[in-house]
């Protein structure tokens, strides 16, 4: 393994740490945790790069990491995101607030398409719940060089009433602390005036590295067209962003899209044997994840981290690996990228 220097593309300041240094944590956390001992679904999650995004977002910190992944395994335990299916969201899909492009940015990213001026629901758990359905169906068509994706927010008309702080807040709970990392840009085109305002009310809501991710683009500025322009094939992106393509969003068509992504996720959380879930799975999950107590030091910032490079290694591939897959139930061929 190299001992290049390498440091995250993640935005904000950050520990600049060797390959080894950061395989070196990625070995504590994984001790730490005890993913070895985690049900099918939350060891597959527990993926070397699924471990490197906790640890970017903590700027490298083991003890924060590792609470950081004992929260989020415990929320997958029992919120069960990658058992959403289409029909427990259809509803608040109909209008097309938020789905998933069928074109992807000049990297490979998913783009998710945002319309807040086309909310059709009052209710918080169902709007978060479509999210979460979102998040997770973008990760399944994420290419297995790419772990991050878009949001492409469409602010035309928006207004007033759309805001709302409640929603906002568990929006940015949801991206930050259940999946860390994700986001590699979003593109808020066209806000009004107004809502820089409220951007600012829900500002302390953002961590620095979410924060410096969220451009704001408008149509008539002159740059507007380059950001998009380096982001995007223009004759892909729709008109709406100042792209070529005015097809609008059909919720029939995407409806059968979703469906088929729908039989996929399965095969992409196995690894060959179906373990069932049942509660008291789930509450074994929390209490042994509740069990795990952090000192106040980080073993991996000093010289005790040399002595774990020896550690287990991940044989853990992702949910994303697997979909990718030329053979999607053979998860042993495909790269770690969860």
């Amino acid at each position: 393994m190299s001992s290049e220097s390498k440091k995250s593309s993640s935005n904000g300041n950050e520990k600049l740490l060797t390959t080894e240094e950061q395989q070196a944590k990625i070995n504590e956390v994984r001790r730490l945790i005890g993913t070895a001992a985690l049900p099918e679904k939350l060891s597959i999650y527990c993926s070397d790069a699924s471990l490197a995004r906790h640890l970017r977002a903590r700027n490298w910190n083991v003890k924060k990491a590792t609470k950081m992944l004992k929260d989020t395994l415990k929320w997958r335990s029992g919120y069960k995101p990658e058992e959403i299916r289409w029909e427990d969201i259809a509803q608040e899909a109909e209008t097309g607030k938020i789905y998933r492009s069928n074109y992807v940015d000049k990297h490979g990213r998913t783009v998710l398409v945002m319309r807040p001026s086309h909310q059709n629901s009052k209710s918080t758990k169902g709007q978060i719940k479509y999210l979460v359905y979102c998040m997770e169906n973008a990760i399944l068509n994420l290419p297995s060089d790419q772990e991050q994706m878009v949001w492409l927010i469409d602010f035309q008309g928006f207004n007033l009433s759309h805001i709302s702080v409640k929603v906002t807040k568990e929006t940015a709970h949801v991206l930050q602390d259940q999946y860390p990392e994700r986001l590699g840009v979003a593109i808020l085109y066209n806000p009004p005036k107004f809502f820089e305002p409220f951007f600012s009310v829900v500002k302390p809501f953002l961590e620095p590295k979410t924060y410096n991710k969220v451009k704001f683009v408008y149509a008539d500025a002159l740059n507007s067209k380059k950001i998009m322009e380096d982001l995007f094939d223009m004759d892909q992106l729709e008109s709406a962003f100042g792209g070529n393509d005015a097809t609008g969003f059909d919720i029939g068509k995407y409806a059968e899209r979703m469906r088929e992504d729908d039989k996929r996720m399965p095969s992409a959380w196995t690894r060959g044997n179906t373990l069932s879930t049942t509660q008291a799975a789930v509450v074994t999950v929390s209490a042994s994840l509740d069990s795990i107590t952090l000192s106040d030091s980080d073993p991996s910032d000093n010289k005790k981290a040399e002595d774990l490079m020896g550690g287990v290694k991940s044989e853990i591939v992702s949910p994303i690996d697997a979909a990718v897959s030329t053979n999607i139930g053979d998860n042993c061929s495909a790269s770690v990228h969860s």
